[in-house]
């Protein structure tokens, strides 16, 4: 006659102290499930973090949020019934035993990172567009600048974001709100995915939405473009795109998936290229290659004073004259951390930071709230939201 839910115990993995007032929660909502928490260090990298996990840890979880950690092989948790990853992504744990010989269910945090990676985006495409390092040297110099005409005369010239169109590569959580943001500065935004989208229903965002935030019902671009093959990207990539934000999982399909064929057409409207996704996802030695085309133009028209005018234009204005990439903000690199004599830190008009930012002081509860989310949808039979497509690799 043991009515009631049966009892359920969740191992909570983590490179942070114990979120304890999320712990209460889970406990008041949830009173049949236990919580064991194990902190987990970062190693040089928070997507390579490893470290000694006692492996009878995982004996007794049927639940466990983690950030890489898993057990060593299926016989060391068999009792395990979800797993869900703070992460947005899976592709750092895609060799593991637990992934390639298990089925069991595997969710991740894929729609928390939305709002903070968007203003990343949104603010390194202004601090190069606006050329805030003129003005942050003029601060630190005690200078107002007025006496300086030849950056005068760069920020005179300066264009908006008004007409200017943003590509996303990739439009799920990330990107709808960084067409949200972009389409609100007055951007026209086009989206790209692998599956058409050719139904109102099919352009839904059907996975975690922090409120306010995002395209929930696909309504945000001006045109959906869509495929697998290098014809369907190449098609994407040719639609005049004055910003390209690269925010694709990353798959076998996607390694190196922006090369110098790429950048080549990216390049006849001098793109602007933003990466949030994974470093390898582009061949960087063709980035850097397209980086130093176009400063090389520019700068051999800033030698000659009748010619600064024309260069001053062409640092606002695409113009199929000039060749390469206008410039390009990188939060991921190949390999991470990126080695100090890698050529791609002093790549010109590149904005590099070390693979941030996602991070945000509502980072670690939002994750709690997707698995919430889909503790109450098992509690009722229902579909889980951001499950893992293992076939896909996302």
């Amino acid at each position: 006659m043991g009515g009631g839910p049966k009892p359920e115990h969740l191992l909570v993995i983590l490179p942070f102290d114990a979120p304890t007032a999320i712990f209460d929660r889970i406990r008041r909502n949830h009173p049949q499930i236990k919580i064991t928490f194990h902190q987990l260090h970062f190693a040089e990298t928070p997507w390579k973090a490893r470290s000694q996990v006692p492996t009878e840890i995982f004996h007794d979880a049927t639940l466990l949020l983690t950030l890489s950690a898993l057990p060593p092989s299926p016989k060391d948790c068999p009792k395990l019934e979800l797993i869900h990853f703070t992460s947005a992504g899976t592709n750092h744990i895609a060799n593991s035993p637990i992934y390639t010989d298990t089925t069991i269910p595997l969710t991740t945090s894929s729609g928390i990172h939305g709002p903070q990676i968007a203003e990343w985006v949104l603010m390194t495409m202004l601090t190069s567009s606006r050329h805030y390092n003129i003005l942050h040297n003029w601060q630190k110099s005690h200078f107002w600048g007025n006496e300086d005409k030849r950056s005068i005369g760069l920020l005179r010239s300066l264009h908006d974001k008004v007409g200017q169109r943003l590509g996303v590569l990739g439009y799920g959580s990330i990107g709808r709100q960084v067409g949200n943001v972009a389409k609100a500065m007055g951007m026209d935004v086009i989206a790209y995915t692998a599956r058409p989208r050719t139904t109102p229903e099919s352009k839904h965002d059907n996975g975690f939405i922090v409120p306010g935030t995002g395209d929930p019902k696909g309504e945000i671009p001006s045109a959906w473009y869509s495929g697998t093959s290098k014809e369907d990207l190449h098609h994407f990539l040719a639609q005049d795109l004055d910003q390209l934000l690269i925010s694709v999982p990353l798959t076998k399909q996607t390694t190196h998936l922006l090369g110098e064929e790429e950048f080549e057409i990216l390049s006849k409207h001098n793109a602007f290229i933003s990466n949030i996704s994974r470093g390898s996802i582009i061949s960087q030695p063709a980035l850097i290659a397209g980086l130093k085309a176009y400063d090389s133009h520019i700068t051999s028209l800033r030698t000659d004073k009748d010619s600064f005018a024309v260069a001053l234009e062409a640092d606002m204005k695409a113009d199929t004259s000039i060749p390469g990439l206008r410039g390009a903000a990188l939060d991921v690199t190949d390999p991470e951390p990126l080695p100090k004599d890698d050529p791609l830190w002093d790549a010109p008009n590149c904005i590099i930071t070390p693979h941030i930012s996602g991070l945000g002081s509502a980072y670690v509860d939002r994750c709690f709230q997707v698995l919430e989310i889909n503790l109450e949808r098992r509690k009722k039979g229902e579909k889980l939201i951001n499950l893992v497509d293992r076939g896909r690799g996302y």
